[in-house]
């Protein structure tokens, strides 16, 4: 989740790798994107955009007022990806270019998490840039609680 009001809420998905290289759409950032170097699918909106999601050294603590950086939280940020690298690319710790996001409309993320669609688990701020394929079984096995036990079900319920 990116940001969230009254008005509705943003979010990207962060493990969907996509085959095409960064290189493919924006070669000046090929060179600092965080491995595997391909463009990630962020949601169904918007699928001619990208925005860049950018780690910032410090965390928590992190304030940073460069040039085309957007701080979000827990170390985490937007880069303007028509911003020259050079300027921008001393500041950061992480990147990843995500295409297109998830939107909900006012009260519709809500509506949602009462239905029990979605899980609300702690975050951390390195997943964005975590390598592994299986990111959502890894998020699961670090909550305290009973949805830990979730990363251990089936992928494929019909094979059991």
């Amino acid at each position: 989740m990116l940001h969230h009001d009254e008005d509705g809420a943003t979010g990207i998905t962060l493990n969907k790798p996509m085959a095409a290289e960064v290189s493919a759409v924006l070669p000046e950032w090929q060179p600092h994107v965080t491995p595997p170097g391909v463009l990630f699918q962020g949601g169904p909106v918007q699928m001619d955009s990208a925005m860049g999601l950018v780690s910032v050294p410090g965390g928590e603590a992190a304030q940073t007022e460069a040039l085309g950086i957007a701080m979000l939280f827990g170390g985490l940020a937007l880069v303007d990806l028509d911003a020259p690298p050079p300027v921008v690319v001393p500041e950061l710790a992480g990147l990843r270019i995500f295409v297109g996001y998830a939107g909900w409309g006012a009260g519709q993320l809500e509506a949602e998490l009462i239905e029990g669609a979605w899980y609300v688990v702690e975050r951390d701020s390195r997943d964005p840039f975590h390598e592994s394929s299986d990111l959502w079984r890894e998020v699961l096995v670090r909550q305290r609680n009973s949805l830990s036990l979730v990363a251990n079900y089936t992928m494929h319920p019909e094979q059991n």
